[in-house]
């Protein structure tokens, strides 16, 4: 009897905005059954914000006591989504879980990164097989770590003689180039939403820019976009990957000593910020594209939508247009991973990450 073909995958993103629920089918190819989206605790929310923060002090306690909380929050996604949509979680055959990221720092004398989101909890309160901690072995291997989307990106979306990027704007943005023979590219390029989100909750208490109308009101500002690129992570070679912990308002609040700027003003330029690290990295490392898919919170913000398209010479579009939901790609991501973890097969794409060779990622929490 062959193993289910069902997975679930979760994802909740740098931009902290609540938990995806992706529920995928592998028996050929990789369809979306159902998904759902449910948003965070209020209070956990909060503690996750100020634990990015690269200054934040937790005790060992409060550490203990949210990764337990995180993992009851996702059980109760995965429960709800369950139940809401009739799934009969025998027919499952794992839940691949990415976890929070609150620490990313896979360089130095010792690498580490830090996902929370207790599996055991997880597992124990739903019942189903669950996968997690993708990204540490990878970094035990020599890599980043990250992006590890990219493997799934090839699996789902490239096209024989057809050069294309996906490019995912969450927290943090990171690209994947799928060129005509093969080859894979990936890295991050910098601040996604992560930085807009958390300008708009300091100055409007808005999760986020809904459809970039916020920074619209406002204009570029030609001096503080300077500084912004002058920031010499963005010069790094990939292999790279960065998180929230490091492009962050502490991050930004120096660069705008000096500017008399408007809060829609900052946005704005946040903004193309954004955008310009995207675009500069796809012309740099993706050749001569035919396409790139967006996928992520980012495609809904239409000003940013705009200003890519204005800044790369080949069609922008959603993953819509292929037919696989913007908001879920990074969920399925997931549950993919997890399938290659359970089916012995390795995870990661050596020249994306860095590491030493191929892994299998991902530790098992069998029910």
């Amino acid at each position: 009897m062959s193993a289910p073909a069902l997975y679930i995958g979760l994802m909740s993103g740098t931009s902290l905005d609540g938990i995806d629920v992706a529920l995928v089918d592998f028996s050929d190819g990789a369809h979306l059954l159902a998904h759902g989206h449910y948003p965070m605790d209020e209070a956990l929310t909060a503690s996750l914000l100020a634990l990015s923060q690269s200054n934040a002090v937790l005790t060992l306690d409060q550490l203990g006591q949210l990764e337990t909380a995180l993992g009851m929050a996702y059980a109760e996604a995965v429960n709800g989504f369950c139940s809401a949509h009739s799934i009969d979680t025998g027919q499952i055959r794992a839940i691949g879980n990415h976890g929070q990221t609150v620490r990313h720092a896979p360089h130095g004398t010792h690498p580490y990164t830090l996902q929370l989101g207790d599996a055991n909890t997880l597992c124990e309160r739903t019942g189903i097989t669950t996968v997690a901690d993708f990204r540490r072995r990878d970094v035990a291997a020599g890599g980043q770590g990250a992006p590890l989307v990219p493997a799934f990106h090839r699996a789902l979306f490239a096209y024989p003689g057809e050069a294309r990027a996906v490019v995912n704007i969450g927290g943090i943005a990171n690209i994947t180039v799928l060129a005509t023979n093969g080859d894979v590219i990936g890295f991050d390029t910098g601040p996604g939403n992560g930085l807009m989100d958390a300008w708009c909750q300091r100055h409007w208490q808005k999760a986020y820019d809904a459809d970039g109308l916020l920074a619209a009101s406002g204009g570029c500002s030609p001096a503080l976009l300077e500084r912004l690129m002058a920031e010499p992570w963005l010069q790094l070679p990939p292999p790279k990957s960065t998180g929230r912990d490091f492009f962050q308002l502490h991050w930004l609040e120096p660069l705008l000593q000096g500017l008399d700027l408007a809060p829609e003003d900052v946005l704005n330029t946040l903004n193309q910020f954004t955008a310009r690290t995207v675009a500069d990295a796809l012309i740099a490392h993706g050749g001569n594209l035919d396409t790139v898919l967006v996928c992520g919170g980012g495609v809904h913000n239409a000003l940013l939508m705009d200003r890519l398209q204005a800044l790369l010479p080949c069609p922008v579009k959603s993953t819509a247009a292929l037919g696989v939901h913007p908001d879920y790609v990074e969920a399925m991501a997931f549950a993919w991973l997890a399938k290659q973890c359970l089916d012995g097969k390795p995870g990661n794409v050596q020249q994306v990450t860095g590491a030493s060779g191929p892994r299998i990622l991902g530790a098992i929490y069998q029910a």
